[in-house]
């Protein structure tokens, strides 16, 4: 079979019995000089061809593992399409067209993988800000907590009541530390221009 050559193809013959030689196919420079590869390894069988070849994929460069995937698929494909008739051609110029098609998708790709990015850290943002869901269950786990907190800030609140109860003098106590109280009355009404008359 004779092979036109390819601005993008580089072919490399291994052995002439069986047949057997590589194709290297290289997209198109995409939008940032960009460009994906494959290396492409024929072996021609007894009857090619009226049965197909055998092909791998030996390398490839820039490719996803998806995108290896789907050019084994186009390769089985496309041979099967062509059972019968000499198919390198046809076979190459598919997986070329495949390449230029995957090196255009990259921008959709990089913009994808941006946008899922941006939604992850926006949902993780919003994870930050947002309270556990309330339930019966942990509502009433609450509850219990926060009425068990309440009693025992009124317990302290009258012990410390109870404790300065006790420590508070009466008014006789205060009379008998401090004479003095007993004409405090009359100083302060006096202060205030009020005359008193005390009958002792």
């Amino acid at each position: 079979e004779s092979l036109i050559p390819f601005f993008f193809l580089f072919l490399t013959v291994l052995s002439e019995k069986p047949t057997t030689f590589t194709i290297t196919v290289t997209s198109e420079a995409g939008e940032n000089d960009e460009t994906v590869q494959t290396t492409l390894k024929f072996t021609y069988r007894e009857k090619y061809p009226d049965e197909t070849p055998l092909y791998e994929i030996v390398s490839q460069e820039n490719l996803e593992d998806n995108d290896v995937t789907d050019i084994i698929k186009l390769l089985e494909q496309q041979a099967e399409e062509n059972l019968g008739m000499v198919m390198i051609f046809t076979l190459v110029s598919a997986v070329q067209e495949k390449l230029n098609e995957t090196v255009d998708q990259m921008k959709t790709r990089r913009e994808e993988e941006k946008k899922q990015k941006e939604l992850e850290a926006e949902e993780e943002e919003k994870q930050r800000f947002h309270g556990t869901p309330v339930t019966i269950e942990n509502f009433l786990n609450w509850k219990a907590k926060f009425d068990a907190e309440l009693l025992e800030i009124k317990r302290k609140k009258m012990k410390e009541e109870e404790q300065a109860g006790k420590n508070k003098l009466s008014g006789k106590q205060l009379f008998e530390m401090d004479h003095n109280l007993d004409t405090s009355d009359i100083q302060f009404l006096e202060e205030a221009g009020n005359s008193v008359e005390v009958d002792e």
